[in-house]
């Protein structure tokens, strides 16, 4: 792994785990003491992260993006179109055996679960859902979705009935998925990600004041 692949690879962690909070300030001499890192790799690793939309520039300096409300809004309509494509190609196939595989990611969670493993698992089952399908543009699209989604539903795993609601909801999608029955998956995974989009938006939105007295920047809605 180069240098950049590193500094990269650890900041990335650092802002979706919440450990740089959204709306906190970079500096690259910052990330070059952290990493032990020279300046190139840092900015080509920030350049990179810029992309992804979880940094921006700041002057001369850097921002971790703000969790933007309206963002929100718009990537749950973009997930909506295409991961529904996605179960639909998903239930078309001849062998959906590997739907087991997913409900056994879902089993591995339980009350002793750390918090971050729920979350990790959570984003996994999109993500996976979608690779089913064998269509790589559709895949890649969740994937990059739930990338961008992943610091607001990080601060949603605080809450146990939002967890045990998502826990159904995905293996009713699961068991529609593995009898073939598309029109009742897609019905129930367009159900899932629309009610998930307004809880979340909802709770962040009311939280406001909460998450800015511990840095946090929220905007839009």
């Amino acid at each position: 792994m180069s240098q950049m692949q590193s500094v990269e690879k650890q900041l990335r962690q650092m802002i979706l785990g919440l450990e740089i909070g959204p709306g906190e300030k970079l500096t690259e001499r910052w990330i070059e003491s952290r990493f032990g890192a020279s300046r190139t790799p840092v900015r080509a690793a920030l350049l990179r992260l810029e992309t992804e939309g979880l940094v921006g520039r700041d002057g001369r300096g850097w921002t971790v993006s703000p969790i933007n409300l309206a963002e929100l809004q718009q990537i749950a309509v973009y997930r909506e179109a295409v991961e529904v494509a996605a179960v639909r190609l998903t239930c078309a196939l001849a062998d959906r055996s590997a739907v087991d595989v997913i409900e056994a990611m879902l089993d591995s969670c339980d009350n002793g679960t750390p918090r971050e493993e729920w979350h990790r698992v959570g984003m996994d089952f999109h993500i996976e859902l979608a690779r089913l399908s064998g269509n790589e543009f559709l895949f890649r699209a969740v994937r990059d979705a739930m990338t961008r989604l992943s610091r607001a539903r990080w601060l949603e795993v605080r809450d146990e009935a939002a967890l045990s609601r998502a826990w159904a909801e995905h293996r009713a999608i699961l068991a529609a998925a593995r009898l073939g029955h598309a029109d009742e998956a897609a019905r129930l995974l367009s159900g899932h990600i629309v009610g998930s989009r307004g809880r979340l938006v909802t709770s962040l939105a009311n939280d406001r004041r909460g998450l800015r007295a511990r840095g946090f920047a929220v905007v839009g809605g």
